[in-house]
């Protein structure tokens, strides 16, 4: 019996993993999920198109190297299948809304996650992304046949119309509030989703064993975090609900994997550009034992004029954390990112450098380029000492 599907955490020796691609990544059109504005691309506020394919090529060496970087260690690489629509720039609808075309299928681990012999899609947030699944239906179909124990499952897909949106978000968030109304929204989970339908992102959640902390951030709404709650809690999982504060000027986040990152039972490493508000989360770490190492500062300074994800970033960017380990002592990180290589050496790890830096404009780096489909290992429980209500 082949057995394909198994990941219960983030650092078990990886054997198999998905690999996204960069080609048929665009520029979205508007739409309420997110804002995007990026005139030095070529594409202000309200225009919207492919990338320059000289950025294509690029990202698909460094890619196309990552993937010989994992062959060579034996780890078993599925490439995403790119969808023609993507590649051709076609639009996307459904009955409730309409957009001109699609995102990127480059970071397939925002919308899918592994736990144990599970893969699930999740119900994503963004007009462009409602289609994603596409990429990688003829991989799962794969694995369904091949693998009798393989759970192929999908969260509600939600209908994403005008009303899962708060109205003007993005408008009075960079026109009308205040630094002090932005934080307390933030701290309050008050981004821009209402809670008419469940929605969140993979790449919102840490797994770690029976224990899976969960960002709730602008891509996970309080509805989500009840859906998840409900259908983990009935498989014997814990869902932590965490919230984080800032020290910058920017008063929203999505994904988890440029906060905190657990290496191996027992260590885990946080960006302290973005403190703890939940503090039972970090009560939970130490009262089981956890060290929680806050990282250095990022080293490399990109200067991408177009980013998937909204407005461009230049210089320094938490995206530094964005790697994947292959096991509890091995981890590959971003080449240029050369003072946390060295923490994490110093905390005992291999760290495998991964030049990857132009493929972070495309929306992600080595965690949201990948999904873990096996690891070996089994389900453990690094939390026995719980908090009542968290």
């Amino acid at each position: 019996m082949t057995k394909i599907v198994n990941a219960w955490n983030e650092w078990d020796p990886l054997k198999r993993v998905i690999l996204g691609r960069p080609e048929g990544t665009h520029i979205a059109g508007p739409e309420p999920g997110i804002y995007s504005h990026q005139p030095e691309g070529g594409y202000p506020l309200g225009t919207y198109g492919p990338y320059p394919e000289e950025m294509v090529d690029e990202a698909r060496e460094q890619m196309d190297n990552f993937e010989k970087i994992l062959t060579d260690r034996g780890i078993i690489v599925d490439r995403v299948d790119v969808h023609p629509a993507y590649l051709a720039g076609l639009g996307n609808s459904t009955p409730d809304w309409t957009m001109p075309n699609f995102r990127s299928p480059s970071s397939p681990r925002d919308l899918f996650m592994t736990i144990g012999n599970e893969i699930i899609e999740a119900p994503g947030t963004m007009r462009q992304r409602w289609y994603e699944y596409l990429n990688l239906r003829p991989i799962f179909e794969r694995y369904f046949k091949e693998d009798p124990e393989f759970l192929w499952t999908s969260a509600p897909k939600p209908r994403l119309t005008d009303e899962s949106y708060e109205r003007n978000y993005w408008y009075k968030y960079y026109n009308e509030w205040s630094d002090e109304e932005k934080r307390k929204r933030m701290e309050e989970n008050r981004f821009n989703l209402t809670d008419i339908e469940p929605m969140w992102d993979g790449a919102c959640a840490m797994r770690m064993g029976k224990d899976i902390f969960w960002y709730h951030s602008c891509v996970t709404n309080n509805a989500g975090i009840d859906w998840l709650k409900r259908y983990f809690g009935g498989k014997g999982l814990r869902i932590h609900d965490i919230q984080f504060g800032t020290t910058e000027d920017v008063y929203y986040a999505f994904h988890l994997d440029v906060i905190m990152m657990p290496l191996r039972p027992g260590l885990v490493v946080h960006n302290p550009t973005r403190p703890f508000v939940t503090k039972e989360a970090l009560k939970l770490l130490e009262m089981n034992d956890w060290e929680v190492v806050e990282t250095v500062e990022p080293t490399h300074n990109y200067e991408e004029v177009l980013d998937a994800f909204g407005t461009p970033r230049r210089g320094p960017n938490p995206i530094f954390m964005n790697a994947l380990s292959l096991g509890p002592n091995t981890i590959c990180v971003e080449a240029h990112e050369t003072k946390y290589i060295d923490q994490l050496t110093n905390l005992g790890l291999e760290v495998v450098p991964v030049p990857y830096d132009m493929v972070v404009p495309f929306g992600g780096s080595l965690h949201c380029t990948t999904v873990d489909v096996y690891r070996e290992g089994d389900l453990e429980d690094y939390f026995p000492k719980q908090i009542k209500g968290f």
